[in-house]
């Protein structure tokens, strides 16, 4: 059965870098659920482990975890290359399974995770957390109101400041172990598009170079330090950057052209060395436009819906909701919806098929603007694939504790 509202869940936390503080959440969030155990393959890992979680069991690895069992549920904040593989274990484990965006780094490894989940029936969920953020939230709702009419395109600029610290100081500048920031990075706001629009990408092109960060010479190792260690505002101007990771060849400038399945035109585009950092949406209706100006909270989603030459104001405009800086707000509603569907059977609102689509534009806009910006079609998931996730978004199939 359901593991009941009353019952304990045990959680396990299978990789402790920078992204792990999301399992800290798991108490707050659920009485009777609690972190009991974490595995990292490196030392310092397994550190950061105890000073995070206290007294938990702490393993080399996440096949060490499942030896040593007593263990229900499982957050998963690797780096993005072994995300399939684990996964795929944890689930025939009979683990339920809270993945970190992205699904995997490549289409192929995404499809596999899928078709594990469907057959063994085990609870998967990826971590799109910014489909909960302010303002995602406020602008579906301008949209799910008519406000705009019939959504036609969406346009997406991504000014990512903190690129360099962020991205190009350890494994993501490595295309063999993040594939493309198209996925790391874009597959947050891929998946935003796709929701707005209410389909999902079915032809893509891409186009992107690596203008900046392939110049800068100073590189290093950085055995045993997370991107805190290293953050911060005054690393700049993004040329006088140091200590990159040994190998850079991910682009620093990426863009790409959708179709969706229901005709709607979309296009992103990111760069990882402007000064500033957020994300500016504009979504085109048939009877107006939205945009936003912030994407935190004192930002605002703003509606034009009368014809004009030109109004910085517009006619409308939505206050952005959450906290001021970064999205802590949208990990707690993230692991809420995971934590409730595993022990409810809570319906998903964030579900694997759309992580699956965001990885699909992703990965395959990477392969075009490397291949000359060729046009690919996302090839389509089983049938049964489909239609167990889309059961499983409304109710979790009964599962008995671990």
């Amino acid at each position: 059965m359901v593991v009941g509202a009353g019952d304990e869940l045990a959680v396990a936390v299978v990789g402790t870098g920078a992204r792990s503080a999301i399992a800290r959440h798991v108490g707050e969030i659920r009485p009777g659920a609690r972190v009991v155990a974490a595995a990292d393959t490196d030392e310092a890992g397994r550190g950061r482990a105890r000073a995070m979680f206290g007294d938990v069991a702490v393993h080399h690895d996440h096949r060490a975890l499942l030896e040593a069992g007593g263990v229900d549920a499982a957050v998963v904040t690797t780096p993005d290359d072994t995300h399939a593989d684990i996964a795929v274990d944890l689930l025939r484990a009979g683990v339920a399974v809270y993945l970190e965006k992205p699904l995997a780094t490549r289409l192929e490894d995404a499809d596999r995770v899928l078709e594990v989940a469907a057959e063994t029936g085990t609870p998967l969920y990826v971590g799109h957390n910014f489909r909960h953020a302010g303002v995602v939230r406020a602008m579906k709702a301008v949209v799910d109101r008519g406000e705009i009419g019939e959504v036609r395109t969406v346009w997406v600029r991504h000014f990512v400041g903190n690129g360099g610290d962020y991205y190009f100081k350890d494994w993501h500048a490595d295309r063999r172990r993040t594939g493309t920031l198209l996925l790391q990075k874009a597959s947050h706001d891929i998946d935003v598009v796709h929701h707005l629009a209410g389909a999902a990408t079915q032809r893509v092109v891409g186009m992107g170079d690596l203008m900046v960060y392939g110049d800068v010479q100073d590189r290093r190792e950085r055995v045993g330090e997370t991107m805190p260690d290293w953050f911060s505002l005054d690393n700049w101007p993004p040329q006088a950057q140091t200590g990159l990771n040994p190998v850079v060849d991910v682009e620093d400038v990426s863009m790409m052209m959708m179709r969706l399945s229901n005709g709607v035109l979309a296009s992103y585009q990111q760069c990882h060395f402007t000064p500033d950092y957020w994300r500016s949406y504009t979504v085109i209706g048939t009877h107006g436009r939205l945009e936003n100006v912030g994407d935190t909270a004192g930002g605002v989603v703003k509606v034009w819906d009368r014809r004009r030459e030109w109004s910085v104001d517009g006619d409308r405009e939505y206050p952005v909701e959450g906290v001021a800086s970064g999205h802590e707000d949208a990990d707690v509603l993230t692991m809420t919806e995971f934590l409730d569907h595993v022990v409810d059977g809570a319906p998903l609102a964030t579900t694997p098929l759309a992580a699956r689509a965001a990885v699909a534009a992703g990965a395959l806009a990477a392969a075009s603007l490397r291949d000359g910006s060729r046009p690919l079609d996302v090839p389509p998931l089983p049938r049964a694939v489909v239609d167990h996730f889309t059961r499983t978004a409304r109710a979790t199939p009964e599962r008995t504790p671990r």
